[in-house]
């Protein structure tokens, strides 16, 4: 069975419909492997509260476990957006531990190791959709972004009526190219940010507690 079957699979539906736009909301971190994800909820969290999310890493699926800090305050002004916010782990299409060792130097058993744990996270990313209330989609800005694991994460937040923030990563790179990702995805906010350097973070602060502050139903099939 595909990874990406368990999106439509109807035992992670939930029975009752949450309203969002409550005062404290559950954000998701989400995307591909080696975006950034943890990046910047390491950024997030040392702006607003001086701790950190996790540990980063070169080789991907760093973060196989969901993490999650509670009670995160963010101001814009005189609106602000309290939140738990959860760092998940990377989606992907396939994970093969072959990469891990003929790219990233693992050795055998670390590599199928990895990999195991890595198809468990994309499961447990999957599954924490269900209580969740709002995502950070976070997209390589150098890359292409019609990639089938982007284009089917945000087909499958649109079904649930999730809000969608797309975060344009990796913008102090030569090679970004934000206004691709913006013309890709135009219904969806997409703020260019540097996850490392910190480069527009506070743009990206604002329009989480504008679009996140927004009274909504998430529909559930």
């Amino acid at each position: 069975m595909g990874i990406f079957s368990i999106f439509k699979r109807g035992k992670f539906s939930s029975i009752i419909q949450k309203v969002f736009g409550k005062k404290h909301a559950k954000i998701g971190i989400y995307g591909p492997p080696n975006v950034g994800k943890t990046t910047l909820a390491n950024r997030i969290l040392r702006e607003w509260t001086g701790d950190i999310m996790g540990s980063v890493s070169d080789i991907p699926h760093e973060t196989r476990r969901a993490k999650w800090k509670t009670n995160i305050k963010i101001d814009n002004g005189g609106s602000s957006l309290v939140m738990d916010l959860v760092d998940t782990p990377g989606i992907a299409t396939k994970i093969d531990f072959k990469e891990f060792m003929n790219t990233y130097g693992l050795n055998k058993e670390e590599s199928r190791m990895r990999a195991k744990e890595a198809t468990e996270g994309v499961i447990e990313s999957i599954r924490w959709l269900e209580d969740i209330d709002g995502v950070v989609l976070v997209m390589d800005a150098t890359k292409d972004p019609f990639t089938q694991v982007n284009v089917t994460i945000i087909g499958n937040l649109e079904a649930r009526n999730l809000p969608i923030l797309i975060a344009a990563n990796k913008i102090d790179a030569d090679e970004a190219s934000p206004a691709t990702l913006k013309s890709a995805f135009p219904q969806h906010p997409v703020v260019p940010i540097s996850a490392l350097t910190g480069y527009n973070t506070e743009d990206l602060y604002n329009t989480m507690v504008k679009h996140f502050g927004k009274k909504r139903n998430k529909k559930r099939r």
